[in-house]
């Protein structure tokens, strides 16, 4: 179809779905999403609703502490080399929506400017409508937006394409990589080569962070070598580098305030911790003290962003949660009796024989959560006590996710084992 021919027959689309009417065509699932979302919020559709600009030191503060400065030149040598033929720009924005670096046909460039398209712009979903930087941070995947699948009209002479870039290490949304241009440039592949680019970019940093564990490694094992009893050494993020005395793990969640000194760690228990050039030296207690998690907090309120906080005696940490995860979590803290792997299953795929991606799920969680979750059935542990905060509106309660028995909260239903 002529890139014309289908912005009028998005308009079509547009102007039922405001009005309520039954619609000429469907609206593509992640765009119809969207759309719920701005007539929610209050988005006006013909209103080009601008939030205050960063100052250029804000901007700059922002641009040097976020890591997606270090994968700037992968972002530039396979996005800009085509971008002046095909009349494009690249933007980068940080996990906020703020847009931190711009690049491209100067042409469009001023384009951009008159829409508001500028570095230290807004352009969080729930300011600007429905777009490919805002979009792809709510869906938390790869988003293209034509012509009048943005939401607000002034933005219909323009088509782009952004994919989230996350941080390797601990899957954080770090922002959006963008291509965007007037409508005429629209390419059905754009999308795919947006989202191989930032793929790459994942790669770059995921190559950064394996050698800072080699850096790391090379101070901590003959360290280690010569430590008695059971101690590892860890980045940051509680990545292992070295370890003597025990198997090794992969990683460990570290409490957050993290500091010198006694500590608790989940998986290890009470630790003595060491400052290292990169990281932490953990020597573990020679009894182990169990958990001493008390509380835990899982935090649904935010489309896109979901956490579970836990708390005990030693302090706090949190563990950001996959999509996956947060409906299992969800269901765990809707059932204090607990479920079966069946149960679950039939809750989250509606097929209660799916048990071994239930269960596969479920070890990985209770890997982070070491002491919080117990199983046969799985359940929170009972001395733990479980706050879920939800949406203000339900319908946002995991807006992406078709689990039976999520699709039903959304509804405000309840279902078998679910607390009303």
């Amino acid at each position: 179809m002529h890139p014309r021919e289908a912005t009028r027959l998005l308009k079509g689309v547009r102007a039922a779905a405001l009005a309520g009417d039954s619609p000429p065509a469907a609206p593509r699932p992640e765009i119809a999403e969207s759309w719920r979302r701005m007539l929610a919020g209050g988005v006006h559709p013909d209103r080009d609703a601008r939030s205050r600009m960063l100052s250029a030191s804000e901007t700059e503060e922002r641009r040097h502490v976020s890591p997606l400065r270090d994968v700037l030149p992968v972002l530039r040598e396979g996005l800009l080399p085509a971008l002046d033929g095909a009349l494009h720009i690249m933007v980068v924005a940080d996990a906020d929506g703020r847009l931190l670096w711009r690049e491209g046909h100067s042409s469009i460039l001023r384009k951009a400017d008159r829409l508001g398209f500028a570095v230290g712009a807004d352009w969080n979903e729930a300011v600007v409508g429905t777009n490919g930087v805002g979009t792809a941070l709510v869906a938390r995947r790869p988003v293209q937006v034509f012509s009048a699948e943005h939401f607000v009209s002034s933005h219909h002479e323009w088509t782009c394409a952004g994919a989230p870039v996350r941080d390797p290490r601990d899957g954080r949304l770090l922002g959006v990589v963008d291509v965007s241009g007037p409508l005429a440039t629209m390419h059905p592949a754009t999308l795919a080569w947006v989202s191989s680019v930032a793929r790459l970019a994942e790669r770059e940093l995921r190559i950064r962070h394996l050698e800072s564990l080699e850096r790391l490694r090379a101070v901590a094992a003959p360290l280690l070598a010569r430590l008695p009893g059971r101690a590892l050494a860890v980045d940051p993020h509680g990545w292992t580098a070295a370890v003597t005395g025990l198997a090794p793990a992969e990683r460990v969640p570290l409490p957050k305030d993290f500091a010198p000194g006694r500590v608790w760690v989940p998986q290890l228990g009470d630790c003595v911790a060491e400052p290292l050039p990169g990281g932490w030296l953990l020597r573990i207690a020679q009894e182990r003290t169990g958990t001493a998690a008390t509380r835990v907090v899982l935090d649904l309120s935010r489309a896109g962003s979901w956490s579970a906080t836990v708390y005990g005696s030693s302090g706090s940490w949190s563990q950001e949660l996959s999509p996956r995860h947060a409906e299992l979590l969800f269901l765990l803290a809707e059932s204090p009796r607990g479920r079966s792997a069946a149960e679950l299953s039939a809750e989250v795929f509606g097929d209660p024989t799916r048990t071994v991606t239930v269960r596969a799920e479920l070890s990985r969680v209770r890997r982070h959560l070491a002491g919080v979750l117990a199983h046969r059935p799985y359940r929170f542990a009972e001395d733990v006590e479980v706050e879920l905060i939800r949406p203000e509106d339900p319908a946002a309660l995991l807006p992406h996710s078709t689990a039976p028995a999520v699709v039903r909260a959304r509804l405000g239903r309840t279902g078998p084992g679910m607390i009303p």
